[in-house]
């Protein structure tokens, strides 16, 4: 058994936001456990993560069912573990969420897909894995063109009929799939309560489609993931290409972006941040939850020094009209 204990001080370190007009708040940072929480993994890197990042107000932590490669569930796995190992106690203190949706399992019922089969299944299997009776939030992590939206939406409503899960969220939803769920969920009374699309400073599909003024309008938080653009928003590629970086070690799909146009983008925010006392990522994080439709922004982290750098981003001072003004002229590629 684990002799952790967590800073009492863990609270006055955090801001929380309410999740749409749920009752439920979610820490402004949380952490995603997608990368570096699997198999491959070293497990001790990985709890003392998950500990700094408890330690620093950090409630709330997501996986999914799929994370772990090349085992699919090891992340799971491996955060089970850790809150059995002491951090269990705290369980009442802690938002567990996870989601089903890709390709999990061998045979027609684990593929890519929204049935009732595979989300019940799914949500039993990562239980298990959890060792947990119930996690605070289920998602459905992609949308299903194959199978109706009512037989997702009744699947995710019965998980909460069962006790298996709290409030159900869908994540890779436009706003358009989302609007359509939604309709059977306000006749379900289903607590629908969050949408997970990937959002930052280079990718603004959450703008352009309108699914942040649907999140306002409806009532329902935005749970963003890829703030850093795969870490193209930190200054680590400001001076060139680390070896041990995402795009080094050839693992990120964005590497063809990183080009001169991008780097001389890269460098100017870069300036906006140093004028703010922030460095990019603090600033690209900052920028993220200045929109009010996003609750929370999901961090993903390779060591605990990371989380304590990033969690700063909760509390920085407000942007004012003229920065946003100055990093939405670089955005846009106008130059002074």
């Amino acid at each position: 058994m684990s002799g952790y204990l967590p800073n009492k001080d863990r609270y006055t370190l955090m801001k929380y936001n309410r999740c749409g007009r749920s009752g439920l708040k979610l820490p402004a940072v949380s952490l995603g456990l997608w990368q570096n929480f699997g198999y491959k993994s070293s497990f001790d890197n990985a709890e003392k993560m998950v500990h700094t990042a408890f330690d620093l107000g950090i409630t709330h932590f997501d996986i999914a069912n799929n994370y772990g490669d090349p085992y699919n569930g090891s992340a799971e796995e491996n955060f089970g573990r850790i809150l059995n190992n002491g951090l269990k106690k705290y369980r009442d203190e802690i938002i567990v969420s996870t989601k089903a949706g890709y390709e999990m399992w061998e045979g027609p019922y684990g593929g890519r897909g929204g049935s009732r089969k595979y989300l019940t299944a799914s949500l039993d299997q990562s239980l298990k894995r959890l060792d947990l009776d119930y996690v605070d939030i289920f998602y459905h992590h992609i949308n299903d063109p194959h199978t109706p939206v009512e037989e997702t939406a009744l699947a995710l409503d019965n998980a909460v009929k069962q006790g298996k899960t709290l409030y159900v969220g869908i994540s890779n939803y436009s706003r358009e799939q989302t609007e359509e769920i939604l309709e059977i969920f306000r006749e379900l009374k289903t607590p629908f309560i969050v949408n997970q699309p990937s959002y930052s400073m280079l990718n603004r599909r959450v703008e352009q489609d309108g699914l942040d003024g649907l999140a306002l309008e409806e009532g329902f938080g935005l749970a963003v993931f890829s703030p850093l653009y795969q870490g193209l928003l930190t200054d680590r590629y400001l001076n060139g290409i680390p070896a041990d970086s995402r795009i080094g070690k050839g693992n990120t799909w964005i590497a063809d972006e990183l080009n001169e146009q991008m780097l001389e983008k890269l460098k100017r925010l870069n300036a906006i941040a140093e004028s703010r006392g922030q460095k990019l990522s603090q600033m690209a994080l900052s920028w993220v939850l200045n929109n009010k439709a996003v609750a929370t922004v999901l961090i993903g982290a390779s060591c605990p020094e990371q989380i304590i750098e990033n969690v700063q981003a909760a509390n920085a001072p407000d942007f004012t009209e003229a920065e946003i003004a100055e990093i939405e002229k670089v955005l846009q590629n106008k130059h002074p």
